[in-house]
């Protein structure tokens, strides 16, 4: 399947979706996987501080991202897109999409964690005018390290 010509759309994630973005989750991150329990409560738990997004190409859901918002300050919860659609410019979207939501909810900062090994990652994050923090210790259930990266967001208009 070639992902790299065509635009996915993006939509706020729903309940129905929570299998397909659980397939993309243990795709990706088998030994650390979220359970669909965990996407769930994200989804319900607190509609005002969260915000999740899928990525579609076509009808098949290619990736999703979520927020965590405590102005003035937005955490990413997750960046996903599925192995066969990366390097399409799809990540990026999904980040621009978390970014521009918690500017709207005016947030001035944006945060992550990565995993110290996800050099691929850690380079999109860069170029998205990211900068690196901190480095926390054994960070993930495998005993990886995570590197904390932080945005500072402008006032411009979402999308910038």
């Amino acid at each position: 399947m070639t992902t790299d010509r065509l635009a996915p759309r993006l939509r706020r994630m729903r309940w129905w979706d929570i299998d397909a973005v659980h397939a993309v989750e243990q795709q990706l991150f088998p030994h650390d996987a979220w359970t669909p329990e965990m996407f769930w409560s994200e989804l319900a738990g607190v509609p005002e501080t969260r915000w999740y997004v899928v990525a579609e190409l076509g009808d098949r859901l290619v990736g999703y991202a979520g927020l965590m918002v405590v102005p003035p300050e937005a955490d990413v919860q997750t960046v996903a897109v599925a192995r066969e659609a990366q390097r399409g410019g799809i990540g990026q979207r999904l980040l621009a999409a978390l970014a521009a939501q918690a500017r709207s909810r005016g947030c001035r900062t944006l945060m992550l964690e990565v995993a110290a090994d996800n050099t691929a990652a850690q380079r999109m994050y860069l170029a998205d005018g990211f900068e690196t923090v901190a480095r926390r210790s054994r960070y993930y259930p495998d005993g990886t390290d995570a590197i904390v990266m932080r945005r500072r967001l402008s006032a411009e208009v979402p999308g910038d």
